[in-house]
This record gives structure tokens, sequence and C-alpha cells, in this order.
């Protein structure tokens, strides 16, 4: 038996190019709309940097972004992967999970539309997003919640929202920081409250890792923290 191939072969080019409070892929949370207080802008390039490939757009409160993992496409694909959501111990196939390890390493995520401005080109403001900096974006289509939302639909081995109950705490080093950043950028405490509160450590680490520093860049700053046992400790918000 012959398997039918077709022909047509996609040659993707990216459309724009994400620009993201997440500078690094630690720290990014694992699903979009977690994160309210993550902001990013997507600018398109010509030629569809035009006010009519845009129009009517701004009447959508949520859009649908096809993107490439530019991150780890390299890395190339992996048939089965350790989801963070159980632990990082059991392997599940790469098609029953969001990893970005895939044949083609195209992501897809439903993010919130800020504004649309095209007074110069077209740049759309997002939040909620779960993008790294710099990442390409492949096509934009509206969010439709009469067919979007399935409220029957099963999630599987994730069919809750992730844990966030963690509580956060800041050092008065990191709040004095925190309060000489605020004029520019007036939601970063939010921001990095919600991102810890999801805990982004590597799934299998436990008890034993505690009070081992991490950072994560956020904006230009160096987010410095650890987990205690009362939760998380932000020690320093560093301009880099």
């Amino acid at each position: 038996m012959t398997l039918f191939r077709p022909a047509m072969q996609l040659n993707l080019s990216p459309i724009g190019f994400i620009e993201s409070c997440f500078k690094e892929k630690f720290g990014i949370p694992r699903q979009p709309g977690l994160v309210t207080a993550a902001r990013a802008r997507l600018k398109l390039i010509a030629p569809y940097d035009r006010e009519e490939a845009v129009r009517g757009l701004d009447g959508f409160s949520h859009i649908w972004l096809i993107f490439g993992f530019h991150g780890t496409a390299e890395q190339g694909w992996k048939p089965t992967v350790r989801p963070p959501r159980l632990g990082g111990n059991k392997r599940l196939g790469v098609f029953a999970t969001r990893s970005t390890f895939r044949p083609n390493p195209l992501g897809l995520s439903v993010v919130r539309l800020s504004a649309v401005d095209t007074t110069a080109g077209v740049v759309l403001s997002l939040s909620g997003a779960d993008l790294l900096d710099g990442t390409p974006v492949y096509d934009i289509k509206p969010y439709l919640p009469y067919a979007d939302i399935l409220p029957d639909a099963s999630g599987g081995f994730a069919p809750d929202e992730p844990d966030q109950s963690m509580p956060i705490h800041f050092s008065d080093l990191a709040l004095q920081q925190l309060a000489q950043a605020r004029s520019a950028y007036p939601d970063l405490q939010v921001l990095i409250e919600q991102m810890l509160r999801y805990d982004p450590r590597p799934a299998y680490f436990g008890a034993s890792e505690r009070d081992k520093p991490f950072g994560v860049r956020l904006y230009e700053f160096d987010v410095k923290w650890r987990i205690e046992a009362g939760g998380a400790l932000v020690l320093a918000v560093e301009r880099v």
C-alpha cells in the first residue's frame, strides 16, 4: 500500500518578531495567559506591516500566534519528552505535550491584544505572553470565543491550572530597587510575583534544592531569588 504524500511543501517566513519582557528561556511561563503582567510587542515586518493587513483586528480581545521556537530549534526533535506537570520524571510522546522539541519547531499561543498601533508600520501590544524576546511569528488569527471555548474538553495529564499558592517575599534591597524602577516599569513587581508563583525551576527540583539561588532576566533587570521553607524570596532586582 502506497501512502499519499502531498506535493506541497511550506516555506515559512516570519511576518514579524516579538519584543518581550523575557530575555532568556528560563522563567518563561509554561503556558500563555498564566502571567497576565507579562508584556510583549509584535512588530510586523515588510511587506506585512500595512494598516490594511490588520484592519478589524482591534475588535478582538485575544489573538492566536503561530510562532517558532527559535531558542531550542537547533536541538532537534524528540519522540518522547518529560512534561513538567508530571514532575519531569515520566516520559510522554511529544505529540501529547506542548514541548518545544518538535519535528517542526512551531508553537501556538493565545494572548490578549491590548492595542493595535499603525502610526508607523504595525505594532501589536500584547499581555499574558509566554514568548521569548526575538521570537519569529509566522501568522496571526483572531480568537473566536464561540468556537475556541470548549467547556466539555478534557485536559489529559494536565486537567487543572498549576498551583499558584506559593507566597512571594521581597528583601528590603529588592523593594528599594523596585521602587527606583517603578516609574519606568510600574508592573515589574507584579510580573515577578506572578512568574515565581508558578515556580519556574526545573520540575525535578525538590526540597534538597532549597536555598539555592537563581537568576532570571526580565526587561533590563537580573532578578535574583531562592526558594525557602516559607515560599520564594526575591533577593535583588539589579539593572543589567
